[in-house]
């Protein structure tokens, strides 16, 4: 914040510096500033927009290396690789078609600058150029939409099946809690209305009178198993939130009033990660930045942070209140065998309201 600070009143002084320049050369009788450009000032034009040009590719190129790692993290889902390639096939045309046109704009803005005795030709139309350039982007655009429309109904298309695991998310002001259904696959009912039962023990309002909700399990901490898809359905019990899983480019608003569905394939679990050289890299930065703050909080008399160890996140995409930047839970892919194990410590509905 203070090289901010530092920076804006430096620009400050250059721009009053700028500004007591003119007036003395005015008062010298220098020359004399009118409202209408001439060859100097249209040259000068020129130039600045060629290095407008050069500025704007330089900060692109300067963004992706320092920042391309960023833009998404590594897929860890089975239909993260369609998501990729559909985002980067989007970029490069993007790019490609900015970069020629931008290059243009600049290029004949200097070209074609103000010149004292110059008149501009003026051209009614030009039906090749017109066909040109409304063909070849209708047929750009056509091929990204089709290709688009093909992954969204492949990732979207949400099949029911014995063997998916069916889990529902359930979003509420500010946290968020995971019901699994038991052994029979199905969830049970579930109602607002029922939040207040059973002592407030009912967490997710499971309607008590369904049999299919007596073997649910409701926890708060998301564990899945790798290889295995599973289908997500969620609610939300007061206001619009979003379930985002960005590791398993995986996103969906929770609605009030409505279940909303998604699902996918988690094929790399928590422990993979984080052997992945890339995400250690990530992890040890982050932890040196902690292990900075730590030292400031010390030096305050505060509690001092714990290292950091990656781990997947379900998040609230919306901004839905004042805790909003608190709404997350830990989610933990493991095996199949992991995942049994868990799943037999944790206790059955029926089992809660006992």
């Amino acid at each position: 914040m203070n090289v901010l600070l530092i920076f804006s009143v430096l620009i400050l002084i250059a721009i009053a510096i700028w500004q007591v320049t003119k007036i003395f050369e005015l008062s010298q009788g220098k020359k004399v500033y009118t409202q209408v450009a001439d060859d100097d000032d249209n040259n000068w034009n020129g130039k600045l927009m060629f290095g407008f040009l050069f500025f704007i590719y330089g900060i692109t190129i300067f963004s992706f290396v320092m920042y391309g790692d960023v833009l998404l993290p590594k897929a860890a889902s089975e239909h993260g690789s369609e998501y990729d390639n559909l985002m980067w096939i989007s970029f490069a045309i993007i790019f490609f078609v900015q970069t020629i046109t931008q290059a243009l704009l600049h290029y004949f803005s200097y070209k074609y600058r103000g010149e004292k005795g110059k008149k501009a030709l003026f051209y009614a139309d030009n039906d090749r150029l017109e066909a040109i350039w409304t063909i070849i982007p209708v047929i750009v655009l056509a091929g990204l939409i089709l290709y688009g429309l093909y992954t969204w109904t492949d990732i979207m298309t949400v099949e029911e099946n014995d063997e998916a695991l069916v889990v529902e998310l359930y979003a509420q002001q500010f946290n968020w809690k995971a019901r699994y259904a038991g052994d029979d696959g199905v969830l049970g009912d579930a109602n607002v209305r029922f939040l207040q039962d059973f002592e407030g023990r009912n967490l997710v309002g499971i309607d008590a009178t369904d049999p299919n909700g007596f073997d649910d399990v409701v926890v708060q901490e998301l564990h899945l198993p790798v290889g295995r898809e599973i289908i997500f359905k969620m609610r939300s019990q007061d206001v619009l939130h979003s379930a985002y899983m960005p590791f398993f480019r995986a996103q969906m608003n929770c609605v009030p009033g409505m279940i909303t569905e998604f699902a996918f394939t988690p094929n790399i679990t928590t422990e993979e990660m984080r052997q992945d050289s890339d995400i250690v890299a990530k992890v040890k930065k982050i932890n040196k930045l902690r292990a900075d703050k730590s030292k400031e909080l010390i030096a305050e008399g505060d509690v001092a942070l714990d290292p950091y160890e990656f781990d997947f996140l379900l998040l609230c995409n919306k901004i839905c209140g004042a805790s909003h930047y608190n709404m997350q839970i830990k989610i933990i892919v493991e095996t199949p065998e992991e995942y049994a194990k868990w799943m037999a410590e944790q206790q059955t509905f029926a089992e809660v309201i006992q």
